[in-house]
């Protein structure tokens, strides 16, 4: 998996010239060039979860991950994976396509059907173009097939983890939506409700029995318990939510 040329015979590519233009320190916390040990601890940092059936290549794997500061775990098949505790940090998987048992591509059909969102890099020595497109309509982020070169491997690797970044702060701000939605009265739900399908406050009033005047207190609580600041702010939320009726 070493790639050599004249400057630096010996050493592998993405261990020359300028690491930061492929390793995000800032969302990822890896090392720089310059040695700047931006790590956060253990407990914090993502995970590359490697499936692969062959110890050479699972052990390769691991060095090249480590050697850029990047926890990396072994599996030597996706049930051994399916066993053990996911991580609570941003993961990527690293996946064989072709497996004993359970292929790569029945785990990733799996994941999909539990919900669980983990960006996948396919690797493999028997793709084809239909196998890399049906993996890749399914959601994964990059399809390699051995050998690649480091570089190719660990460039997948930060999109993967960048990828499971952002999916991490949008889960945490749904969850944090949520919280908030689960704070108002059953009034105020309903009201917000009504608000977001484009009712007017006299609609409102007239749907619920109520008086305008009380429509509008509960519409001003509700819009401060949710944090909106406008109309379309509550709008994105919720579709956030998923609440608007049309």
């Amino acid at each position: 998996m070493r790639m050599l040329d004249e400057a630096g015979a010996g050493l592998p590519l993405w261990s020359r010239g300028n690491s930061a233009n492929f390793l995000p320190t800032r969302r990822v916390g890896l090392v720089t060039d310059q040695g700047a040990a931006n790590l956060p601890s253990a407990s914090e940092q993502p995970v590359v979860l490697v499936i692969d059936d062959d110890q050479s290549m699972r052990e390769a794997l691991g060095r090249l991950l480590r050697s850029v500061g990047l926890r990396a775990e072994m599996y030597g098949s996706a049930q051994s994976f399916l066993a053990a505790d996911l991580p609570t940090v941003p993961t990527c998987l690293v996946l064989d396509i072709r497996m004993p048992g359970q292929s790569g591509l029945d785990l990733q059909a799996e994941l999909v059907r539990e919900d669980i969102r983990i960006p996948i890099i396919f690797i493999t020595g028997h793709g084809d173009v239909p196998m890399s497109v049906k993996a890749l309509k399914a959601g994964a982020v990059d399809f390699l097939t051995k050998p690649f070169r480091d570089q190719d491997l660990l460039d997948a690797v930060v999109a993967a983890l960048d990828r499971a970044c952002r999916q991490r702060d949008e889960e945490k701000r749904l969850s944090g939506l949520r919280a908030c939605f689960e704070a108002l009265t059953p009034r105020e739900k309903e009201i917000m409700t009504h608000v977001v399908d484009g009712l007017m406050n006299k609609q409102i009033a007239h749907e619920l029995g109520v008086t305008e005047i009380t429509v509008k207190i509960h519409r001003g609580n509700m819009m401060r318990k949710m944090g909106a600041k406008s109309l379309p702010d509550l709008v994105r939320m919720a579709g956030l939510l998923a609440l608007a009726r049309r």
